[in-house]
């Protein structure tokens, strides 16, 4: 009888499901084995659609302004253009506000007395300017009027006014009281008049106005109201320049 030998893959088998009959308990993890190599990478797939858009997010702060920077240099003046043709000239414009009155100038010195003209029809017969003159506390102040005539003492009226040398103030009448100081006419006759201070002062322009009695009647009648002692009014109604 031929011995027959088994192949030693049968008997690995053998002995391995020997083995397998005679335990059923796991045995130890192996160690674990080596990574792979890695595969091939696979196409790109299509891009899918786009998703709706989120809510905008809330604005950030204002940032900090930055610092101004340097000022840069002045480029070259460019050349003067040449002169353009002059243009019409334009519609006149309104006439402005009218100016401030200037300042008053000096007065000017007072002119030499002219001579006595000869009477027309004002009813004035004479008129004397006495330029800087003094009245003095003791005794009277004696001036020459030639025009006063007995006529005049009899029927006219002498009126005397007086204001400082050099002024343009209104003639003030006598007789005069101011502070205490006096000054009247103390009296006057054919030729002349006598005036009676109870102070000293220099520097006087004494005016005197004659006027004879007729015309002061027609000057009153042309005049009602008339007051003797404002000369503006008197030089006014008697045609005094």
């Amino acid at each position: 009888m031929k011995t027959k030998y088994l192949s030693p893959f049968v008997l690995l088998i053998v002995i391995s499901l020997s083995a397998c009959k005679s335990s059923t308990a796991p045995g130890p993890k192996g160690a674990t084995g080596a990574t792979g190599a890695t595969g091939v990478t696979g196409a790109t797939g299509a891009a899918g659609a786009v998703g709706p858009g989120g809510p905008q997010g809330v604005a950030g702060a204002t940032g900090a302004t930055g610092a101004t920077g340097a000022t840069g240099a002045n480029g070259t003046n460019g050349t003067n253009g040449a002169a353009g043709a002059t243009g019409a000239a334009g519609a006149k414009g309104a006439t402005g506000a009218t100016g401030a009155t200037g300042a008053n100038g000096s007065n000017g010195a007072t002119g030499a007395t002219g001579a006595t003209g000869a009477n027309g029809t004002s009813a004035v017969i004479a008129n004397y300017v006495f330029t800087n003159q003094t009245v003095v506390l003791a005794g009277n102040t004696h001036l020459l009027v030639p025009a006063i005539t007995q006529a005049i003492v009899d029927q006219g009226i002498v009126l005397v006014y007086f204001r400082n040398t050099g002024t343009t103030t209104s003639w003030i009448s006598l007789p005069y009281s101011e502070t205490g100081n006096t000054l009247t006419l103390q009296s006057y006759g054919v030729g002349y008049v006598d005036l009676k201070a109870n102070f000293t002062s220099a520097g006087l322009d004494i005016r005197v106005v004659i006027i004879p009695g007729t015309s002061l009647t027609t000057l009153m009648l042309h005049n009602p109201g008339l007051n003797l002692n404002n000369y503006d009014q008197v030089a006014k109604a008697a045609g005094i320049n």
